[in-house]
């Protein structure tokens, strides 16, 4: 059983374009991982049947817009037929003295209160173990009993799930993706609010370090676990030009600024042209000089595709929590240092003084140069495929 949260609060037309969209996503993740099941929507809940219900946890917990995942037995509507089936699952973990708890719940079936089938499910199952305690405030063991018309169902697991929206619900967005912590965080954040990504990585060649090509591949592998089943797009440039033009700049602490605008002009031009909906970077305020107030202003000036920044108000240890999480987060990531970071950059800056750099380096015609030369590699279930 695949419960989903906030998707239950949208109308009937979207409710059902969600649930269509994740049930298509359960499928691509079973067919991925070589199970054959079924998969069947009800109004509040979504069932998967398959010959080894275990072998599906794993599977389910890495989609987006799933809440929780329970194996669950099928079994009978009427009173007897659920305390039994609670009572016989209950037999398999409990032991005496255990504190425990019978949480039901009933939808469209008639005869009974919740509260009746709660209570009698607790009394035959302590019958059949001696010496148990009823504990609702803080169990040791919990089994769960629902009652519905379109079958019921007993359990006693809840794995999570990620939560959000189904991925691929809210549209396109090119993440500009590094081998750094942050920006594989802040797409995740948005896949999980249903966003579907095109990664866009600008590669500094000599002007940054050995290991940035083998940290990406690991980022876009960790990201690629949430989307069983279905191919991530990545997208190259080869900013080798860019970085040059950049050691060139008559004023040299403004290289930050200017390379983080030229990025997202360039992000910008390709989103416009693969039909992206938005920009994504991993921007964090005041965690380094280009991510200050006074720098984020002017550094967006003039970028007309909307700019998001999920990961804004986090701190840093928020942002490892989070990267633990989804797998991308590596305590020895090698060398994936700048070389074109100058000695102090600037903190503060304005939308002219950028504009001013952009013109004397002709950086528009650099992006279109290099943005024409751009590669595509493709990544499903974790394997880089060719383009």
């Amino acid at each position: 059983m695949v419960r989903f949260g906030e998707i239950f609060l949208k109308s009937e037309a979207v409710r059902r374009e969600f649930l269509n969209r994740l049930r298509d996503n359960i499928r691509a993740a079973l067919k991925a991982s070589g199970i054959d099941g079924t998969i069947t929507i009800t109004r509040s809940r979504v069932l998967v049947s398959t010959e080894s219900p275990v072998d599906l946890v794993p599977v389910l917990s890495h989609i987006f817009g799933i809440i929780d995942i329970a194996p669950v037995t099928m079994t009978p509507s009427d009173m007897d037929g659920l305390c039994d089936a609670a009572a016989l699952l209950a037999k398999k973990h409990l032991s005496p003295s255990t504190r425990f708890a019978v949480r039901a719940r009933r939808e469209g079936v008639e005869g009974f209160s919740s509260q009746e089938l709660g209570a009698e499910a607790g009394s035959r199952i302590i019958d059949a173990i001696p010496d148990l305690k009823v504990d609702l405030t803080n169990p040791e063991y919990e089994v769960f009993i629902e009652a519905r018309k379109g079958g019921s169902m007993v359990y006693d697991t809840r794995t999570p799930g990620p939560g959000g929206l189904p991925y691929g619900t809210q549209g396109k967005a090119v993440s500009l993706i590094s081998a750094g912590i942050d920006s594989p965080v802040a797409a995740w954040l948005m896949m999980k609010r249903g966003v579907r990504m095109v990664f866009l990585h600008i590669a500094p060649g000599r002007f940054g370090g050995t290991d940035i090509s083998k940290n990406l591949t690991s980022n876009l592998q960790a990201l690629s676990r949430w989307t069983p089943g279905i191919e991530l797009r990545l997208v190259t440039v080869k900013a080798e030009p860019l970085f040059q033009a950049l050691m060139d700049l008559s004023d040299q602490k403004l290289r930050c600024v200017v390379c983080k605008r030229a990025m997202l002009l360039l992000a910008a031009e390709y989103a416009k042209e693969a039909g992206c909906d938005g920009i994504i970077t991993g921007d964090n305020l005041g965690q380094v000089a280009t991510q200050t107030l006074h720098n984020l202003a002017p550094i967006s000036a003039g970028i007309d595709v909307p700019i998001y920044r999920p990961l804004i108000g986090y701190d840093k240890e928020e942002i490892i929590t989070l990267a633990r999480k989804i797998g991308s987060f590596s305590s020895e990531p090698g060398d994936t240092s700048c070389h074109v970071l100058p000695s102090r950059p600037v903190t503060k800056s304005d939308a002219g003084q950028i504009d001013a750099c952009m013109d004397e380096l002709s950086m528009n015609s650099i992006i279109r140069d290099i943005l024409s030369q751009a590669t595509i590699i493709k990544i499903k279930n974790e394997e880089i495929q060719s383009g």
